[in-house]
C-alpha cells in the first residue's frame, strides 16, 4: 500500500526519525497509520476533522499540524526499535534525546492550539 496521510509528507516523516530508524518499521504502511493517529487526535483536540478540512486551512496553521504529525510518526518510528547499541544508534542516549526533542516541540504545539481563542478559531474556520 502506499503512503496516504494528509497532514504530512513521508518525506517529512523520514526526516523526523532520522537516517538510524530501524528500516524493517518504517514501512510506508506505518508510517501513515502513525500520521493518522496524529491526525486522529489533533481532530479530536480541534473539535475539526482535520483531514477532511485540510485543504481549506491557512498555511501556518498546516504548518502547525504538518510538524506535529511528522513529530508524532518519527518519534515512534525511533521509538519502535532503538536497537542494540552500536548496531544503529551510538548509545540509548541518542535516541532517547531525538525523543525528548519531539515530545517538547509537540507539547509546544499543543499548547498554541489549546490557546487558540474561539475568535481566532472562528477566523481559521476550526470551529465545529
Amino acid at each position: 500500500m502506499a503512503y496516504d496521510a494528509t497532514i504530512t509528507t513521508e518525506d517529512e516523516v523520514d526526516v523526523m526519525s532520522g537516517e538510524l530508524v530501524d528500516p524493517t518499521g518504517a514501512t510506508a504502511d506505518r508510517k501513515a497509520a502513525l500520521v493518522k493517529q496524529a491526525e486522529s487526535y489533533l481532530s479530536a483536540l480541534m473539535k475539526f476533522d482535520i483531514t477532511a478540512g485540510y485543504a481549506g486551512l491557512g498555511t501556518n496553521l498546516k504548518l502547525l499540524f504538518n510538524e506535529y504529525g511528522a513529530r508524532y510518526a518519527g518519534m515512534q518510528l525511533i521509538a519502535f526499535n532503538m536497537g542494540t547499541v552500536g548496531a544503529t544508534f551510538s548509545s540509548l542516549i541518542e535516541p532517547e534525546d531525538m525523543i525528548q526533542l519531539h515530545i517538547y516541540r509537540i507539547e509546544q504545539i499543543e499548547k498554541i492550539l489549546n490557546g487558540m481563542s474561539t475568535d481566532v478559531r472562528d477566523f481559521l474556520g476550526v470551529n465545529p
